[in-house]
């Protein structure tokens, strides 16, 4: 079986990781099947993607496409025609994505017209927001999918409303938790830790990268000020997407405990997490981190297409209306936020399972 593993943003190098782990696991013991690793280039910033394939211990890739830059539709198209070109040179038996960015719905796209069977990593998640660009990559993609692997019952669910045929899906927990899982040991202090004489339980991690938080320039300094406002003076330490940080510049936000700081790789950025007070975040992946390792986690969102990190996890929907900081970081500092636990088979062996079912023969006929 030869698989084109496809992965372009920051999130899929984590959920791909492991698949890579187990795919040479089984290559060890003779099982036959290949992968050619392509890196759609969406995301070019070496913050943002070049150092994880060495922090992940993930190979250079095979093929990248070099997509990175332009609009969402801009992008789209130069996935789209040099998958094209990939696969017209040499074609793959499966074409396997993981997640909802832009690489993941262009590259279903491409190897479905071309007769190359797609399977999708984290299928059947729903926000059910229309205005995120990730809803329509999931949508799409998913109405293209063949094999669909999922994280939780409510994407299992999601799915069969769809019209999904039942055994074609495949619970089989979080890839993105298996890497965390498998690095935590290896987790390390960021400079800031030192520079600004951070301790354990006493700052909390700021991120905010979403168009609803951080567009409008008035509404970004109200919520910013909010969260300045209700920390208890805690120093507040911010990775600043670049997106949000052409924001900043032109508002001018500083406050002393305010630590914004370059976006950090995946050993740093998680140290951090682990040993904060809490986390705010409008991020998806972050809320199933921040869940695993028991971290109070407030999502400035007001959906998720991750329900299990709220009902079963330590993460909170607090919704993007600056007002509810104050009462959520009451909660915090009351010392009432809730434990959680960790979602069903979220236990670092969800990779393991995927190539388990690829190498069956149990799912073809949902290639027919």
């Amino acid at each position: 079986m030869n698989i084109d593993l496809i992965a372009g943003a920051r999130p899929n190098f984590m959920k791909i990781a492991p698949i890579i782990d187990a795919i040479k696991t089984k290559q060890g013991n003779g099982a036959n099947i290949i992968f050619r690793l392509i890196h759609t280039g969406q995301h070019y910033d070496v913050n943002m993607s070049g150092s994880f394939f060495e922090e992940l211990g993930i190979p250079e890739p095979d093929i990248n496409l070099g997509a990175g830059g332009g609009s969402q539709s801009e992008q789209t198209a130069s996935i789209m025609m040099g998958y094209e070109k990939v696969l017209h040179e040499k074609r793959a038996d499966l074409c396997l994505v993981v997640g909802d960015v832009t690489s993941t719905m262009a590259c279903a796209i491409v190897a479905r017209k071309m007769g190359v069977g797609v399977a999708h990593v984290e299928a059947g998640i729903r926000s059910g927001d229309w205005t995120m660009p990730e809803e329509i990559n999931r949508v799409v993609t998913d109405s293209l999918t063949n094999l669909f692997f999922t994280t939780s019952e409510t994407a299992n669910q999601n799915l069969k409303n769809s019209g999904v045929k039942k055994d074609c899906i495949c619970f089989v927990g979080n890839t993105m938790i298996d890497t965390l899982l498998k690095q935590m040991p290896r987790f390390k202090r960021p400079p800031i830790w030192e520079k600004v004489g951070l301790t354990k339980g006493e700052y909390i991690v700021l991120t905010l990268h979403r168009p609803a938080n951080v567009d409008e320039e008035g509404k970004l300094k109200v919520l910013m000020d909010e969260i300045v406002r209700h920390s208890n003076e805690l120093p507040l330490v911010f990775p600043v997407h670049p997106r949000t940080a052409k924001v900043i510049q032109q508002l001018g936000i500083n406050a002393p405990k305010i630590y914004m700081i370059q976006p950090l790789g995946y050993l740093e950025f998680n140290y951090l997490v682990k040993h904060a007070k809490a986390v705010l975040t409008d991020s998806g992946g972050i809320t199933e981190e921040t869940t695993v390792m028991g971290i109070p986690c407030m999502t400035l969102r007001d959906n998720t297409e991750r329900p299990e990190t709220i009902t079963v996890g330590t993460n909170e929907l607090i919704g993007t209306d600056p007002r509810n900081i104050g009462p959520a970081m009451k909660k915090l500092f009351s010392g009432k936020w809730k434990k959680g636990s960790i979602p069903e088979k979220w236990d670092g062996k969800a990779a393991d399972r995927i190539v388990e079912v690829l190498l069956s023969a149990d799912c073809a006929d949902c290639f027919e």
